[in-house]
């Protein structure tokens, strides 16, 4: 999983993609067979800044030795990929079972069980992070699986001069989703093949925050009144994914028990961190995790 600083380009995310593409191929070329990557998401979230890169080794009958296991593939590239200065590059192996979590490792879900807010709960993410990288002999590549905050451009409306102007909000709406997002408008044949047809400003008109107020929208009495009649606008920083569990705001953090520590003892400390936290801010496990705290009670020996 491939994660960089929040605002960054596709441009720069595919470089990353192209470090950790040649170093696979050329690095463990014993034992790689191919490298998938996509650019624009990740188990983290669809945006620019988020990549993944899907690495399929070679059959078990090739790659004999315990230098050449998964695992000790997975340890070199972190510590090679580790060194990426542009954004964190975080390798690791497909759940046990398929479809039941996203990653090797612990599910941890951190929730805002008193309607602290976002940034609470992510002062409070930083917090526990801040507080299991105290115990590398315990636990290693502990991790927000989230996107960042980032910048946001926010267009408020003002309802009332907008109903003065006669203007509705369906038709902002429909008038901004069109111009910066298209509408579908119908087919048409070309050389015997059926093409559709949208309708878009044209990108130059679309590129600048500044560009929503030379749009303009049709009045009930067929005036064109400009955006600029009835909207403001500014920037702002905020959460691009919102995530709940059960309902509450959440955050979900992954990672691994340190080599000597088992998957039980790891658990064990990351709930003693997290009691350690301020009041309101609660937790629950998810994924094989769940699964794993929930049987314990019931593991016979």
């Amino acid at each position: 999983m491939i994660q960089l600083p929040a605002g960054a380009t596709q441009e720069r995310t595919q470089k990353v993609l192209d470090q950790v593409t040649d170093y696979y191929l050329n690095n463990e070329k014993a034992n790689v067979e191919s490298v998938f990557t996509v650019n624009g998401f990740s188990f983290s979230g669809q945006a620019q800044n988020a990549g993944m890169a899907f690495v399929s080794l070679k059959p078990w009958e090739e790659r004999s030795g315990d230098e050449n296991s998964a695992e000790a593939v997975i340890h070199r590239a972190k510590m090679e990929l580790g060194k990426i200065r542009d954004g964190f590059v975080i390798p690791f192996n497909m759940p046990a079972i398929v479809e039941l979590g996203t990653a090797t490792g612990f599910d941890f879900e951190l929730i805002d069980q008193a309607g602290l807010g976002h940034d609470a709960l992510t002062q409070a993410r930083n917090q526990l992070l801040g507080m299991a990288a105290q115990h590398p002999a315990s636990l290693v590549s502990v991790r927000p699986n989230g996107l960042e905050d980032t910048a946001q451009f926010k267009l408020e409306v003002d309802q009332e001069k907008a109903q003065a102007l006669g203007v509705s909000l369906s038709d902002i709406n429909q008038t901004i989703s069109t111009a910066l997002g298209g509408t579908y408008v119908n087919d048409f044949i070309d050389r015997g093949r059926v093409k559709k047809v949208y309708v878009q400003a044209d990108a130059k008109f679309r590129m600048l925050p500044e560009d929503v107020d030379k749009l303009y929208v049709r009045s009930a009495n067929g005036e064109m009144v400009p955006f600029s009649a009835f909207t403001t606008s500014h920037w702002v920083y905020g959460s691009p994914r919102l995530e709940r569990y059960n309902g509450l705001p959440s955050m979900e953090i992954q990672g691994e028990a340190a080599p000597g520590t088992s998957s039980g003892d790891a658990m064990a400390l990351m709930e003693n961190l997290a009691s350690k936290l301020p009041a309101g801010i609660g937790y629950d496990w998810t994924g094989m995790s769940y699964q794993e705290r929930g049987d314990a009670a019931n593991l016979l020996i």
